[in-house]
């Protein structure tokens, strides 16, 4: 059975999200699984958390990573993948 998992936040950042996410067709608790579902991919949080982030770096990494062959997806590729875990995660959950 799936869980709950509650979060307080101040009206107008939940009021922002929700515009957010809203525009790119998601509501807030999908967009929060989807969160969710790529920091277990990722291992960790699935962007940099930090000071001082050295873009130049991020960009050099990036077009190395390219360059190796690496694939970059794309917002309908990525979401597509994550609806696809959810879904999975949920049918997980149904069968025990």
């Amino acid at each position: 059975m799936p869980k709950t998992i509650q979060v307080r936040v101040d009206d107008q950042l939940k009021d922002s999200a929700d515009t957010l996410f809203n525009s790119l067709g998601l509501d807030t608790s999908t967009a929060v699984r989807m969160f969710l579902v790529a920091s277990t991919e990722a291992g960790g949080i699935p962007f940099q958390v930090g000071h001082n982030v050295d873009r130049d770096a991020a960009i050099r990494e990036a077009i190395a990573y390219r360059k190796a062959g690496g694939k970059f997806y794309t917002v309908d590729e990525t979401l597509a993948n994550m609806r696809k875990a959810i879904q999975e995660g949920i049918n997980d959950a149904q069968k025990v």
